[in-house]
């Protein structure tokens, strides 16, 4: 019996240990998460409670350097889908209703199973009134489905500025788990043009409401304005495009493929950027069907190819101002040395034609009526060292770093390249084809225009940009763009002479006389590349005023034949409608100052 008691003693006492120790730990636990641990589970309790949802700010706008709009925003409603909350029982009802395909919806959620159920996921953008009075009236009855009012691009001009402007995008998996501090899924984000390149500008900042939810995420009652955080409105940009200029441009290349650049020569400022063909921005906008994205992408002339920027071809005979300017800067002709056109020369054993016989030429009648023969023995006195200088001196071969991305730097062949090409003893022959802007040599629309500027305004010009500056939302007060300056060292004595070669191509007995102005100078030339796969393209850069140019410009349409005949019009026509323009701008703002 005593054993029997001892044992009973001690059975009682392991017992009461263990529930001293199991009090004594949850004394301490409910000491630590009540006392030492308060913040945290206060924060926790709140996050279970309390829903954060954004507000998305509105975008910036696109402002010609007159600050007429080009691209503003326009109410759309899109319709959203909660799938923690949602019936799959409502998939018939609702494609039919929002004019869905039949099994749209089942597709959408697997398409999206990777997302949480809580996540509201953009079903139905650009949703018509009607549905969504529908929605409303029904709202009690659907389950997961809401809608919002959100803000798509709206493109009020006739300026179409497809490749300049770019577009936006929902935002990708990639790139959101690269900014997920900054998006959210089913937010956007520029995607091409300056809407990509400026995209931190134009975004402005996200706003906040908070909810009180349930432990089912169910809205319990929204809290009150002085809890929310306001959204800031993104940047307008201010471009430095003449809007009136961009129609026009894009007018002259319509059912043609080319490209246009217009500078302003002072200040690097790009006035106009055409590519042809485009396409129509409003159709990104909303909803871009299937049908017309396939047309655009399997359209062989490549919409979505911003010509201005990517597309490199042989120069043609533009090339020969720059062959003039080494070849009067190195001293080995002047103004005087004259050589003998009769229709061609012989090179290295290959004779090289001319397009006429143009008898005795000296460098201004040779630039003036785009003599071969005379740049063909020019280069042999330069030197293809020395011409590949020059050419990389005026920024050919490499980007000009313009604000847009995808911009291609062109190719400036050098002594190297032909080694390889073809051994130690490579054919000098060659040398003759890149005289007149032919052969390997290929540069692109903004180089040419680049190029243009700085004769124009006698070797000074800035980094070729399009955006003037931007607004800031705080202050109301434009911010100017910094750009870099470009400065090249020419002797004003050989530039005078080229110049007056490039005035005579216009107002002489030029390729390009029938493009002059009866009263305003224009200073150009024309060129003609020849195309291996088709029909010749057609170039032509120029400047006006003559004494004080405001305007400087490339042109190039593929496959069109003489620069003279379909380059050489949409220069005048681009100088006409700059100048006039500008001078009835001018007259206004004086007329209301006094």
């Amino acid at each position: 019996m005593k054993t029997d008691s001892f044992a009973s003693q001690s059975r009682k006492k392991i017992i009461f240990g263990i529930i001293i120790i199991g009090f004594s730990f949850l004394i301490v636990r409910l000491f630590q998460m009540q006392i030492l641990q308060k913040g945290f589970y206060d924060q926790k309790s709140q996050n279970n409670s309390v829903k954060k949802i954004d507000k998305i700010p509105i975008r910036g706008l696109f402002l010609d350097r007159n600050k007429d709009v080009l691209v503003n925003n326009i109410p759309s409603y899109s319709i959203f889908l909660t799938k923690a909350e949602y019936n799959l029982k409502q998939n018939k009802l609702l494609e039919s209703v929002l004019n869905l395909e039949d099994g749209h919806i089942n597709k959408f959620l697997k398409e999206n199973e990777k997302y949480s159920k809580f996540i509201q996921l953009r079903l139905k953008k650009d949703t018509p009134f009607n549905v969504i009075a529908w929605i409303e009236e029904n709202y009690e009855h659907l389950q997961g489905i809401s809608y919002k009012i959100e803000m798509q691009r709206g493109y009020p001009s006739d300026v179409m500025g497809s490749q300049m402007f770019g577009y936006l995008n929902e935002i990708s998996q990639n790139q959101l788990n690269k900014l997920k501090d900054i998006y959210k899924q089913g937010d956007y984000i520029g995607s091409t043009g300056l809407e990509k390149e400026y995209e931190t500008l134009l975004r402005g900042e996200k706003g906040y409401d908070f909810i009180l939810i349930d432990s089912r995420q169910k809205l319990i009652k929204k809290l009150k304005d002085d809890n929310s955080i306001p959204t800031i409105k993104g940047a307008d940009l201010v471009l430095t495009i003449d809007k009136e200029l961009q129609k026009v441009a894009e007018e002259s290349l319509k059912g043609k493929k080319g490209a246009i650049v217009a500078i302003e020569p002072k200040t690097g400022e790009i006035l106009a950027m055409a590519s042809a063909p485009d396409f129509d921005l409003s159709k990104f906008a909303s909803v871009t069907t299937d049908e017309y994205l396939q047309k655009l992408i399997n359209n062989p002339s490549k919409p979505f190819f911003n010509r201005a920027i990517m597309s490199v071809k042989p120069p043609g005979s533009t090339f020969k101002i720059l062959e003039a300017i080494a070849g009067l800067e190195l001293g080995v002709i002047d103004k005087n040395k004259t050589y003998n056109c009769i229709g061609g020369a012989e090179f290295y054993g290959r004779y090289f034609k001319c397009d006429a016989v143009h008898g005795i030429v000296n460098i201004t009648s040779a630039i003036e009526r785009s003599c071969n023969v005379y740049f063909y023995h020019l280069i042999y006195k330069i030197g293809i060292k020395k011409w590949n200088e020059y050419a990389e001196k005026f920024g050919f071969g490499k980007k000009t770093g313009v604000d847009l991305a995808n911009e291609v730097s062109g190719f400036i062949p050098d002594e190297k390249y032909y080694i390889k090409e073809y051994g130690g003893n490579w054919p000098k022959s060659i040398m003759a084809s890149l005289a007149i802007g032919q052969g390997e040599v290929s540069v692109d629309p903004i180089q040419l225009a680049q190029f243009t500027s700085i004769i124009a305004n006698n070797g000074n010009t800035f980094q070729p940009h399009i955006l003037k500056g931007y607004i800031d939302t705080k202050t109301n007060k434009l911010v100017e763009n910094k750009t870099n300056p470009i400065h090249i060292d020419i002797n004003k004595e050989v530039l005078d002479i080229v110049k007056n070669g490039m005035f005579l191509v216009v107002n002489g007995r030029g390729t390009a006389y029938a493009s002059r102005l009866p009263d305003i100078i224009m200073a150009g030339k024309t060129g003609t590349a020849e195309n291996p796969h088709g029909a010749d393209h057609a170039l032509f850069i120029g400047f006006a005023p003559f004494d004080d140019p405001q305007i400087a410009f490339s042109i190039i349409v593929e496959n069109a034949g003489f620069g003279a005949s379909h380059a050489a019009p949409i220069g005048k026509l681009l100088v006409e409608t700059y100048l006039r323009n500008k001078i009835n701008k001018d007259l206004n703002k004086t007329v209301a100052v006094k």
